[in-house]
């Protein structure tokens, strides 16, 4: 993007195109900012438990470095999707002990809205029409994926800052400015943060920017020199912010279920052509409508298409305007090839291949890139074909301004609208859904119209009243995003759907077993709760309310406890609630020493369960969500076991089988020689936080405190003010030795 002369004062005034921007986006913001519905699924089922852990631990005082209550325990402070290194999150976090449905959207639109301000003002660095920058702005944060996918709120997330990236890196480069550098490296490091795939392709689109920027014109060796300070700077500020966060990370999945994706799998999550349609026809295929009704690819009446991916994420809808005038422009000879925006059509080139995957021949080669194999939707591109169409799309009607659109001149995007329509009928008709296609054909039609005559009268006054042109062409887009892109069921629901994640929740399910819970306290007792096939919103719920939650709802897990329980990183549905060799029913002595206590199951046990006899569990109570049972075999959280054996804890993960031993006393030792003593010994929990743990372990012949925690290298021990290696024990938790000689010992145990 060439500016209009670098650190020149810009051609129009901020104040109308801001204020029209922030009017819209609240319009469009409305029904979330006031309640009435809330940011839905992964946004609060996974985000907002973790942003309510994060809160009350950083105002109790408590690490929010690591949780024990999903998995057995896990290293919030290498996981991406806690929110610990997410700016705003935090901020709010910080700010608020329990921060409500409504604050934790407001993050997201703020963001969103930021991220539009920030292309507004890359237009007008260019002195692009304000019309244009407008569109543009209101395009990237109501249009695309960032719309259809606002439950997505990490990538949602990843796409702002990278707006906010480009704008500092442009007038850096553009500038000569070694400040601006620093920015767009600070900016750049927090969109990194999010380590996701968006995060992953902005930093491709920025490092082709640099590269177009050096590279496109004469002079190019000039323009190396004075980029040297900026980009210098930027790169220190971005190295800066992300490189503990990213070590952290890398050593979490080296030691989690996290593997490769392979080229197979990737393509499986590939954008199918059929869906570029939704350019035009927002809601062709029924994705805002109940899911039974949904009928796009994939789907069943796309049986073939061996894809996997939800429904809202093959929605491209940025409104008819930019989309229109992008035609416009870019059918026409020059158009989006003129220099000042090539870069951008190239970019958004490479995205459309990317993101339609394995229908291109390039994937193949696109998958040999370092560090594509770690993410697996391609049509996660579409993230940028939204936010890089945005800027085309606005970029045409500056180019567009001041012309006499001639239908002679409309005449090539008429022809390409009215083929996509008769391609959206006839693809209807082929799958049999042309009857309910129909209306949001019919719709979409009138919205083109409208957006069409619209362009024409932009195109007249951009000249003259460019003010004009701006609100007309606010009014219109709006409208057309409110009633396109608003609230369905992919982007908002009633807040009363997630009540039972609220803190303080009145939930009969959370409140029985949290009284339950305090009934069976004891010095050397945490027990842990399951909640297993209840809904999508429960698997996090304990880190809300303090519950240890066997389980949980993530994608990345430690792969010792993965193997040795057969987690999935979600248990909503009964069917997803999956056992392993080592731990094949609930009557295992794994979930003994786990202290799983209570289970809490949408269905009855028995169906989770089949194995299950009369009386191996005992239900307590049913509940408007749940049977809720009784596990008597748990065992304390905190055990002095006086006898090791040998055991090989990779066979017992693979071929299950336990050694028939009381495990109150006897502690399994990967490899360990054994060791017998008669005397008794005992164990209490002085203390139990998030990040440390103190126990007392009396035991005048020596031992293993037992903590039935997951184990984990980054934890470690002290025994009375002593280093003590922490030792996995019981395939998968943790021990430290208590050597002979004092009646009892004090036990810290710390991650590093």
């Amino acid at each position: 993007m060439g500016a209009n002369r670098p650190g020149a004062d810009p051609p129009w005034p901020l104040a109308v195109p801001v204020c029209l921007f922030l009017a819209a986006s609240l319009f469009l913001a409305w029904p979330w900012a006031s309640g009435a519905v809330t940011i839905p699924w992964d946004a609060k089922a996974h985000a907002y438990a973790q942003l309510q852990f994060l809160a009350q631990a950083l105002h109790s005082g408590d690490s929010p470095f690591w949780t024990p209550n999903i998995f057995a325990g896990s290293p919030q402070v290498a996981d991406p999707q806690s929110l610990i290194f997410s700016p705003p999150f935090f901020l709010l976090a910080l700010f608020s002990a329990s921060p409500s449905f409504v604050a934790a959207d407001a993050i997201v639109f703020a963001m969103l809205a930021l991220g539009g301000l920030a292309l507004l003002l890359i237009f007008r660095d260019r002195a692009w029409h304000p019309a244009g920058a407008l569109i543009a702005a209101l395009a990237f944060a109501f249009g695309g994926s960032a719309s259809w996918r606002l439950q997505h709120i990490g990538e949602v997330l990843s796409l702002c800052w990278f707006a906010l990236a480009l704008l500092a890196l442009a007038r850096a480069l553009e500038r000569r400015s070694w400040r601006y550098g620093l920015a767009a490296g600070l900016l750049a490091g927090c969109m990194v943060l999010g380590r996701d795939q968006i995060a992953y392709l902005g930093t491709l689109v920025l490092t082709f920017y640099v590269l177009w920027f050096l590279l496109d014109g004469a002079g190019r060796a000039a323009r190396l020199r004075a980029s040297l300070a900026p980009l210098g700077a930027g790169l220190a500020a971005g190295v800066l912010v992300v490189a503990v966060p990213l070590v952290l990370t890398i050593a979490f999945y080296a030691a989690s279920n996290r593997v490769d994706i392979d080229l197979a799998g990737a393509q499986r999550g590939s954008l199918h052509p059929a869906s570029l349609l939704t350019f035009l026809i927002p809601n062709l295929f029924g994705t805002d409508g109940p899911f039974l009704n949904y009928w796009g690819p994939p789907s069943y009446y796309w049986r073939d298409t061996d894809l996997f991916l939800a429904r809202n994420m093959s929605d491209v809808y940025m409104g008819a305007l930019p989309v229109l005038a992008l035609l416009a422009l870019g059918l026409r000879r020059g158009g989006v090839w003129a220099r000042d925006i090539r870069w951008v059509t190239c970019a958004l080139g490479f995205m459309l291949v990317y993101a339609l995957g394995r229908y291109t021949p390039a994937f193949p080669w696109l998958f040999t890139l370092p560090g594509v194999g770690l993410f697996r939707r391609p049509a996660d591109a579409t993230f940028f074909i939204g936010a890089l169409g945005a800027v085309l799309g606005g970029y045409s009607v500056h180019r567009l301004a001041g012309e006499r659109l001639t239908t002679l001149r409309l005449l090539p995007a008429a022809v390409v609208v009215v083929a996509a329509f008769m391609l959206a009928i006839g693809v209807a008709q082929s799958h049999e859904r042309l009857a309910y296609a129909q209306p949001a054909i019919l719709l979409a039609a009138s919205w083109v119209l409208a957006s069409a005559v619209l362009l024409v009268v932009l195109a007249r006054l951009g000249g003259t009243r460019p003010m004009l042109a701006c609100t007309l062409a606010a009014i219109v887009l709006t409208a057309d995003l409110a009633a396109n892109n608003g609230p369905n069921e992919s982007t908002a629901l009633d807040p009363m759907t997630y009540d039972m994640l609220r803190p303080g929740s009145a939930n009969a399910t959370i409140a029985l077993l949290q009284q339950h819970l305090a009934a069976t306290a004891a010095p050397d007792r945490r027990d842990r709760v399951e909640l297993a096939g209840i809904g999508f919103h429960w698997p996090n719920a304990g880190m809300v309310h303090g519950l240890d939650h066997s389980l949980g709802y993530n994608p990345v897990r430690l792969q010792v406890f993965t193997q040795a329980t057969g987690a999935g990183d979600q248990v909503a549905y009964p069917g997803q609630r999956q056992f392993s060799p080592l731990a094949p029913s609930y009557t295992s002595p794994l979930y003994a020493l786990m202290g799983l206590r209570f289970i809490a199951t949408g269905v009855p046990v028995e169906q989770i369960d089949p194995t299950l006899k009369p009386g191996d569990l005992t239900q307590i109570a049913q509940t408007r969500d749940a049977w809720v049972y009784e596990n008597p075999r748990a065992l304390p959280r905190v055990l002095l076991a006086t006898q090791a054996v040998p055991a090989d804890f990779g066979a017992m993960l693979r071929e299950g089988g336990w050694p028939d031993v009381d495990y109150r006393h006897v502690v399994l030792l990967d490899g360990a020689p054994s060791h017998f003593s008669a005397s008794a010994g005992t164990a209490r929990l002085l203390s139990y936080h998030n990040a440390e743990i103190l126990a007392e372990a009396a035991s005048p012949e020596g031992g293993w405190l037992v903590l039935n925690d997951v184990w984990h290298p980054w934890w470690f021990a002290q025994v009375d003010g002593v280093d003590a290696p922490t030792l996995r024990a019981n395939v998968m938790f943790r021990a430290v030795a208590v050597p002979p000689g004092r009646p009892a010992g004090r036990v810290v145990l710390r991650p590093v």
